[in-house]
């Protein structure tokens, strides 16, 4: 056997990306961890370098990546306050179940302890927020933690880890092999696990799909849809899961998260059994555990999940059932739908309900965002991207586009205010051939805009929609609503977001009324550059179904 070449710590590190099937990451440059940035200096005819504005910013993108092609996103950022910046990808990768990896910059190992410039315990602070944190301590240990690394973040149900950088071990040398990428395994459910789950199927009344999770393959969505039309089953998504089932299907019920529609709410209180592939239904898609009650839900619960440690961990389900959610699909799709379906008015009746959530309710103002949304989705192609961050504005594009492709949803489930823009261009480089849509509300965009900029640098094509109303909308919201009449903190004075895009050397236009939107959107999808449309509409309307002054009406 032949011995390897003595290499640098640095340059293993990035050999093994390389080995694990890494092509893209996304950083902000710093000296703590300079070795590795030489080395992908090295790489760069085979891995692409997105420098980004802020870390955060830059996780952001990470954690995009990861979720558009199951792989773990990349990101690097420098050790103390760009940790910091980047923790708060971190959290949204934890909370999506989405596969990342964070390298950070560490001081040499002589330094630890003294809180030596910018030093930190990345496993104290980053313990409650990532699957797993570890730190370098050899070289020669490179190739066994990056594989554990990798294998751990895609691996049950997926996640972020962080990996510490010290710098005297990026400088040290060893002789070691490379990594060897580890296969996933999917367990099948067992044949009386699956004769369990559908006899209790066939023997309800009322059921209800609830699709949810990540990573799911293209076979697996394919045969989630099978079973879905042969067992004639209302499927609604997960918050922010919208993508998993196409849309346009008869069987498509709705969204489960801050913008459900109260028709779709009651069927679920109503369902008598629930079928849940991959959700971990969590506080947004139970409506604050209201819609499904833990410990014990009114509802006979089939809960599926790849993390064995997830299922009973809030819910007693009747049926607990550890694989991933494609891979029991792909079985059940298999199994043939009794003769007699009992609930063929109970599906039919979820979706004409669908139907009519999607008609949008009359608008104040002169820019009407549901003839916005009825314009996009004629001018898109069904493979476009569409991400969004936080705020109220995020009910126009769950609740009104129709999303028909996998993967075609970026949104952080989290509930991350910013992360719309990085999702748009992590998005415009996984996928150069396909359209990513970024909609922004005027607060959220302010959380990190500058990474315009970096979409321009790198050559990068978003669309980004800006909805302006002038204030932290969501908020202002509950504020008249639990303090009527005594607004604070809420109001923005915002710049001239278009503008700002032409100086950044994107296309920026500035749209008030309805009519100038289709032409505007026509000239922003033709410029072949990044786009930004700023979209100013009227405060008074607070969401897609209420406007302030009903809010104020109703607290009364």
């Amino acid at each position: 056997m032949t011995t390897p070449l003595a290499r640098s710590g640095a340059r293993i590190l990035v050999d093994q990306l390389l080995a694990l099937g890494a092509d893209l990451g996304f950083c902000v440059p710093g000296e703590s961890y300079l070795p590795v940035l030489d080395a992908l200096y090295d790489a760069r005819d085979h891995f692409r370098l997105i420098t980004c504005r802020n870390e955060g910013g830059a996780a952001f993108m990470a954690e995009a990546a990861g979720k558009l092609t199951g792989r773990p996103g990349l990101c690097f950022v420098t050790r103390g306050p760009g940790a910091c910046n980047a923790a708060i990808g971190v959290h949204t990768a934890q909370q999506d179940s989405t596969p990342m990896l964070l390298f950070i910059g560490q001081v040499g190992r002589a330094f630890r302890g003294r809180e030596a410039f910018q030093e930190v315990d990345y496993r104290q602070m980053y313990a409650p927020l990532a699957k797993w944190v570890t730190e370098l301590d050899s070289a020669a240990r490179i190739p066994e933690i990056l594989g554990r690394a990798w294998h751990v973040a895609t691996s049950g149900r997926p996640g972020p880890v962080v990996i510490a950088l010290p710098e005297d071990v990026l400088a040290e040398t060893a002789s070691v092999a490379d990594a060897v990428p580890l296969a996933l395994a999917a367990p099948p459910l067992a044949e009386s696990e699956l004769a369990a789950l559908c006899e209790r199927l066939a023997a309800a009344e009322r059921p209800m799909l609830i699709v949810g999770g990540s990573n799911w393959s293209a076979a697996g969505r394919a045969a989630l849809h099978a079973f879905a039309e042969g067992w004639q089953l209302p499927v609604a998504a997960g918050f922010r899961r919208q993508d998993i089932f196409d849309n346009r299907r008869a069987q498509y019920a709705g969204e489960l998260g801050t913008s459900v529609a109260p028709t779709l709410a009651r069927r679920v209180r109503e369902a008598d059994l629930l079928l849940v592939l991959g959700s971990r239904l969590g506080e947004m898609t139970t409506n604050g555990y209201t819609l499904v009650e833990a410990p014990l839900p009114r509802q006979t619960l089939i809960h599926v999940h790849p993390d064995a440690l997830e299922l009973n961990r809030v819910y007693r389900p009747a049926l607990a059932l550890a694989t991933h959610p494609a891979q029991a699909a792909v079985q059940l799709a298999a199994r043939p739908a009794p003769a007699a379906l009992r609930w063929a008015e109970w599906t039919a009746a979820a979706r004409a309900e669908h139907e009519a959530n999607r008609q949008p309710d009359p608008m104040a103002g002169a820019l009407d965002l549901g003839e916005v949304m009825r314009v996009l989705d004629a001018a898109l192609p069904a493979d476009a991207i569409v991400c969004n961050g936080a705020g109220n504005y995020t009910g126009w594009p769950q609740r009104f586009h129709c999303f028909s492709h996998y993967p075609s949803q970026l949104a952080p489930t989290s509930g991350a205010m910013g992360y719309g823009v990085p999702a748009a261009i992590a998005a415009a480089a996984v996928h150069p051939t396909r359209i990513a849509v970024a909609f922004a509300g005027d607060g959220c965009f302010q959380m990190n805009g500058q990474e315009l900029a970096s979409a321009v640098q790198a050559g990068l094509k978003p669309l980004i929609l800006v909805i302006d109303n002038g204030q932290y909308g969501t908020i202002r919201m509950h504020q008249e609503r639990h303090f009527p009449d005594r607004r604070i903190a809420t109001a923005l004075c915002n710049p001239d977001f278009a503008a700002l895009a032409r100086a950044c050397g994107a296309f920026g236009e500035r749209i008030e009324c309805t009519g100038a939107f289709a032409p505007a959107l026509e000239r922003a999808l033709d410029c072949d550059r990044a786009a930004l449309l700023h979209l100013i509409v009227d405060p008074e309307q607070i969401s897609t179904r209420q406007t302030l002054t009903a809010l104020r009406a109703a607290t009364r």
